[in-house]
């Protein structure tokens, strides 16, 4: 089965959703993941606010039948909270819940200071990982609402759509290859992991994605996992990076990301 894609997701959530609305709220749910794995915390709690003004405007639409693109957080949020208003959204408790992790989400980013530049607090990976997590809930109920999936199914639409877009790896009807002639087959590996993001892959998916000898890849999974480099780590069957193995892609490899 092919990978889920942005605007293949896009697509099918329009209509109900507004087409630029979508688009908006995909990209920034995967910024915000992409941003996470590579343990970029400020992203997660200062965009988590642009999220959650874009996705208020998408409940805000669909319950009201108004679309306004630069209506407040705060007005659509109201809105939809409105007993005294009429509401498309049915049964009611879908848009009650999602309004109340928006505000958690809004009002959280604000109050700990991730909004203005503060003397006493600092992007962390606790909170960030709040936000990722209100994030992630958000997504999947608005794929299990609006695209009519199961929980299981919107999981698995999500964690396709978080594979990377790197550009030096290709995806050619579902076989992947590296586009760059140049890399040992260590970083080969690791960018292929880059690519794979927290869902990572097994050892049969690097042994046919990386255009390495089986004893090559073997060799270098073992460097990466040592105790004395750690980049890589094995969890429950399957390869992803470690935070070290996100930082030196950040800090070693980015230009290597890139077609040659």
């Amino acid at each position: 089965m092919a990978l889920v894609e942005k605007a293949q997701l896009i697509a099918k959530l329009t209509p109900p959703l507004d087409a630029t609305l979508a688009g908006q709220f995909v990209d920034e749910f995967v910024s915000l993941e992409r941003r996470f794995i590579l343990s970029d915390w400020e992203p997660a709690e200062l965009d988590g606010g642009q999220f959650a003004e874009i996705l208020a405007r998408i409940i805000y639409h669909i319950d009201s039948g108004t679309l306004n693109l630069g209506k407040s957080f705060d007005q659509c949020v109201a809105y939809v909270e409105d007993n005294n208003v009429q509401h498309a959204i049915l049964p009611r408790h879908h848009a009650i819940h999602i309004c109340r992790v928006l505000r958690t989400i809004y009002k959280f980013r604000s109050q700990r200071g991730a909004v203005h530049i503060s003397p006493v607090y600092s992007a962390n990976r606790m909170d960030a990982k709040l936000m990722i997590e209100c994030a992630r809930w958000l997504m999947l109920e608005i794929l299990r609402l609006y695209l009519q999936v199961s929980r299981e199914e919107a999981a698995r639409i999500i964690e396709e759509l978080l594979q990377f877009d790197v550009p030096c790896v290709g995806n050619f009807e579902g076989s992947l290859l590296v586009q760059r002639t140049d890399l040992t087959a260590e970083e080969e590996i690791i960018v292929l992991l880059h690519y794979a993001g927290q869902f990572g892959f097994s050892r049969k998916d690097l042994g046919v994605h990386a255009r390495c000898s089986a004893s090559s890849v073997t060799n270098a999974l073992k460097k990466l996992e040592s105790a004395s480099v750690r980049q890589v780590i094995s969890v429950s069957g399957r390869y992803r990076l470690t935070d070290l193995g996100s930082k030196r892609v950040r800090e070693k490899l980015p230009d290597k990301l890139l077609l040659d």
